[in-house]
């Protein structure tokens, strides 16, 4: 089975003052630290779906830039983006957000796991809340569509069709740097 990884980082990251994609966290770039964490946990190819910062990105080893014209439009036309980037030898996608460092190569590996074992859809799950990474299986992809329409990517999608997604419980934390506060209170307890 062939699991791409898929890192949404095209916004200009408004509420932070500049892209997230291009913030330094532990002397890396959050796109760098979001593109290894996939790869570490298993995931290739990787692709990542750039917009905001497409013209001043750091190099991307072992990843692939996409870029999204319409980023803009919100979080749903980057993941629609994504998808259509991957090649047609993957059979799911493990996707994530530049702006959660405190994901872990093993939340990667575990939601990889319930795919292996059988699952449409695995989510990862921190405390009972659901997070990322999440695992879409090709199946799922054209009925995203409908649900991933300006900053909602699969979310929509997950609640509606509850039927297909798998929890799976996962160590580190989901949250994410949305703000300058944010930013200068995160200290990284993870290294990826």
């Amino acid at each position: 089975m062939t699991v791409a990884g898929l890192v949404l980082a095209a916004g200009a990251g408004r509420r932070l003052g500049r892209p997230k994609a291009l913030v330094e966290w532990d002397g890396e770039p959050l796109v760098r630290r979001a593109a290894r964490l996939l790869r570490v946990g298993g995931c290739d190819p990787v692709h990542v779906v750039v917009g905001a910062a497409s013209g001043r990105l750091p190099p991307l080893p072992s990843a692939v830039p996409v870029v999204n014209p319409q980023w803009r439009d919100g979080l749903g036309s980057s993941l629609l983006r994504g998808l259509d980037s991957l090649p047609g030898v993957a059979d799911a996608v493990v996707v994530v957000l530049v702006d959660q460092p405190w994901l872990t190569p093993a939340a990667v590996r575990r939601v990889r796991a319930a795919y292996v074992a059988g699952a449409v859809v695995a989510v990862a799950s921190y405390a009972g809340r659901p997070g990322h990474p999440v695992l879409l299986s090709r199946v799922t992809w054209p009925l995203i569509a409908p649900y991933a329409t300006g900053d909602r990517g699969a979310r929509d999608f997950l609640g509606a069709r509850a039927d297909l997604v798998t929890p799976v419980l996962c160590d580190g934390s989901p949250a994410d740097v949305d703000t300058p506060a944010d930013l200068a209170r995160a200290q990284a307890p993870h290294e990826v």
